[in-house]
């Protein structure tokens, strides 16, 4: 009797769990669904009520007229343009300072990485005022240099690459000294090479933060022609505040790409946290 009980329990939970986590799913996907509804509707149908969920003769062409309402494709280079250049950096000095704090061996690593560590603690509106000050010294104020160079080192890549570092054996570092290798040579053809899913996550959050990056290229651009997505979709939103079919289309193929690449990318992200977020 006691065994029917315990399984008569887990089903129960089971049960719970799955409502549950299909509630969240709902609740999360309903967003979406609702923003791709919209920007197929007509003007019309997308403000009358009681709503209709299902467009009645969806209207592919609110996509199109939205791309030609602003210049979006120089918008969406100007983003791919920085998001490349700063993820290169950001791979570049993460790898670098992660090997530096997981492998070598020297006085104050371990106070340095965790001064490090609370600069992830300091919000953007604390260093927007003195960074735009510095920038307008340089003369890079409407510049791509302000909206790619104080972004190419980040803590959390460092961090999440120190971590798998030190997943890495001692035994391989002690056999690629004895074969000749320099650090350098440690580092890059055998380190970098066991590291490919931190990379690509590091990578994958890369891309989304410069895509997603709103408002430090809101305070140092004034030209329309090097502004990124972000900041041309809000300019949008100000031009088309009432035309919900207009906005939701370009909020639509703003966001797809981001989605697609999460999708593409999402297990290495797992496989990556697995790895690198369990050993110190």
């Amino acid at each position: 009797m006691s065994i029917m009980n315990k399984l008569r329990n887990q089903n129960f939970s089971l049960t719970i769990t799955y409502i549950l986590l299909i509630f969240f799913a709902i609740s999360i996907i309903f967003p979406f669904f609702w923003m791709i509804s919209t920007s197929l509707k007509t003007q019309k149908e997308a403000v009358k009520f009681p709503p209709s969920f299902i467009p009645e003769n969806p209207q592919f062409s609110n996509y199109q007229k939205a791309w030609s309402k602003v210049n979006f494709t120089r918008y969406f280079l100007n983003t791919i343009l920085i998001a490349l250049v700063q993820l290169a950096g950001i791979l570049f000095t993460s790898i670098l300072a992660a090997y530096a704090f997981a492998i070598l061996d020297f006085k104050g690593r371990e106070i340095l990485f965790v001064s490090l560590l609370g600069l992830m603690m300091v919000p953007m509106p604390v260093y927007i005022v003195p960074g735009y000050m510095i920038l307008q010294k340089i003369g890079w104020i409407d510049t791509y240099y302000a909206q790619i160079v104080p972004w190419m080192a980040n803590v959390f890549p460092i961090f999440l690459l120190r971590q798998h570092f030190k997943t890495i054996p001692r035994d391989l570092y002690d056999a690629a000294v004895i074969d000749g290798y320099s650090d350098l040579g440690f580092l890059f053809k055998v380190v970098v090479p066991l590291s490919r899913p931190a990379l690509i996550t590091i990578s994958i959050f890369s891309l989304l933060a410069s895509w997603n990056s709103f408002i430090w290229p809101l305070v140092v651009t004034n030209s329309d022609s090097i502004r990124p997505v972000q900041v041309g979709l809000a300019y949008f939103i100000q031009e088309q505040s009432t035309n919900y079919t207009l906005l939701m289309a370009a909020s639509t193929f703003v966001v797809l790409p981001l989605i697609i690449l999460f999708f593409i990318a999402q297990r290495q992200i797992i496989e990556s946290y697995t790895r690198s977020g369990l050993k110190d």
